[in-house]
């Protein structure tokens, strides 16, 4: 049986191997001043409550956001940005956008995560993987060292984009399923195959629509959907990790979900937040998600 580890944990990224690639500058004032490469930006975080600490955030573009909290807003970026420029992790190399939705076509705080998943294979190269709301596909990179990855995005154009990430980081040839697909619909057809997977990543969105214009409010649809992914799952399965931005949940509460679907399976349940540690000596933790990861250690 499964055990809940109630206290909770913080997974914490500090920055990425490669310092030219990542580092969090400074936060405050509902705001993060972050480096991507040689490019600095400023994003909204409203659980930046503190001040900041630097005098002055000399920054290349800022997010500005609308009025509406369920999203929108503009970039006011200088003339030297480029559309895109080539960023790395580890080996997983790929190309950074500034967005409509306020991110660079990647989120900086799963780095722990990437390394989490490829702790928990170990030195396996023949493990099926799965990554639900693959994005611009550099977790499924990440995993590709481990074996047979499925990718599914419910978007064309993200997809499209962890393909051309997989040809720039010289993966092209790795064993993936590039797959736009409503994930709630793929993962029911999984289920009704008959299929199983050696680990599984959900990093769903609060809000969505598949690739037939299907509805995903993540209230609504995330129970079902890990129920399901709970049933691809079996007692020589590695691991799931499921992260939750901005919706008002406990790391907790989606911990409890996991226990229900999988508490049957040997392992543990833990549960917390990632967060994303200032540059600097006394660096603050700046939280960014919540999480909730089940791992067997076989």
């Amino acid at each position: 049986m499964a055990k809940l580890i109630e206290q909770p944990l913080v997974m914490e990224c500090r920055g990425w191997p490669d310092q030219s690639s990542y580092r969090l500058l400074d936060s405050g004032g509902g705001r993060k001043f972050e480096a991507f490469g040689p490019h600095a930006f400023i994003r909204p975080e409203p659980q930046a409550m503190w001040q900041p600490r630097l005098p002055e955030w000399d920054a290349a573009g800022e997010f500005v956001p609308g009025s509406d909290e369920d999203g929108g807003g503009r970039w006011n970026l200088s003339p030297d940005v480029p559309e895109g420029w080539e960023l790395s992790w580890n080996d997983v190399r790929f190309t950074a956008t500034p967005t409509p939705f306020r991110h660079l076509q990647f989120f900086p705080d799963m780095a722990p995560v990437w390394d989490w998943m490829r702790a928990q294979l170990g030195d396996r190269t023949d493990a099926e993987t799965l990554n639900m709301f693959g994005y611009t596909g550099l977790g499924t990179l990440a995993l590709s060292d481990h074996g047979r990855v499925t990718h599914v995005d419910a978007s064309k154009k993200s997809v499209a984009q962890a393909r051309e990430n997989a040809a720039l980081s010289g993966m092209e040839d790795r064993p993936i399923r590039w797959l736009v697909d409503d994930a709630a619909k793929f993962t029911a057809r999984e289920v009704r195959r008959e299929r199983r997977y050696d680990g599984i990543i959900l990093d769903p969105p609060k809000f969505g629509r598949g690739p037939k214009n299907e509805t995903w409010r993540i209230e609504e649809g995330l129970a079902g959907l890990v129920s399901d992914c709970g049933k691809l799952l079996d007692s020589d399965s590695r691991f799931l990790f499921l992260t939750v931005y901005a919706v008002r949940m406990s790391s907790l509460a989606i911990a409890g979900l996991l226990q229900e679907v999988l508490g049957h399976l040997p392992g543990q349940i833990e549960h917390g937040d990632l967060a994303v540690r200032e540059e600097g000596p006394d660096g603050r933790l700046l939280p960014t998600a919540i999480f909730a990861r089940w791992s067997n250690p076989g």
